[in-house]
């Protein structure tokens, strides 16, 4: 068995080329912490650096027959370096474009929930004014989806006791929303889904 290990690199990278593993491990144990070190100084993240490396000795064995290297530890370096910048160029382009095209929609989703939240608390607030035989008609019609029929059924009432109190709390609602400044279709939209 040969001694790879006293091999120089220019003979190391001949063995290499003829598919050689012995000397690609001795190859790998030469270089592979001085390339740490570095992808760790272009990259500035360990994980990253050793992510690197490793993609770089893959490749290197990989196409061992077709690369034609002259100098060992240069070749590396600038594979490792190379390697570097284009995944954090990448990743910075992809930053870039979450930016452009996701955040604002993540932005305008939150700001929606909480105007819902808001608008429901402010209508909620308005409900819990009303006198309690409207407050529980009110309740039952919108939030339980109950019919009119259901509802007098339920609290023992007349159909027509149901729409007067219903009638009454959605004009409390609505006078209540015209005072926050929104229009009246936006107002029948919400109580349409409220």
């Amino acid at each position: 068995m040969n001694s790879y290990h006293t091999y120089s690199d220019y003979e190391l990278a001949r063995s290499l080329k003829n598919g050689s593993q012995e000397a690609f491990t001795a190859i790998y144990l030469r270089f592979s912490r001085q390339l740490l070190a570095i992808g760790y100084n272009y990259a500035k993240d360990m994980e990253l650096a050793e992510e690197i490396v490793q993609q770089v000795f893959s490749v290197l064995w990989e196409r061992r027959d077709q690369v034609q290297i002259d100098t060992l530890g240069p070749y590396l370096a600038t594979a490792v370096k190379f390697s570097v910048f284009k995944t954090l160029h990448r990743k910075k382009r992809q930053e870039e474009m979450a930016r452009q095209h996701y955040q604002p929609k993540i932005i305008e989703l939150a700001e929606e929930k909480i105007d819902a939240k808001f608008l429901e608390e402010y209508i909620n607030g308005i409900v819990e004014q009303l006198p309690e035989k409207c407050k529980l008609v009110f309740v039952c019609s919108r939030r339980e989806g109950m019919t009119n029929a259901e509802i007098a059924e339920e609290l023992g009432i007349a159909e027509k006791t149901v729409e007067g109190h219903l009638t009454k709390a959605l004009k409390k609602v609505r006078k209540g929303l015209e005072g926050l400044g929104l229009s009246l279709v936006l107002i029948e939209m919400l109580l349409k889904d409220f």
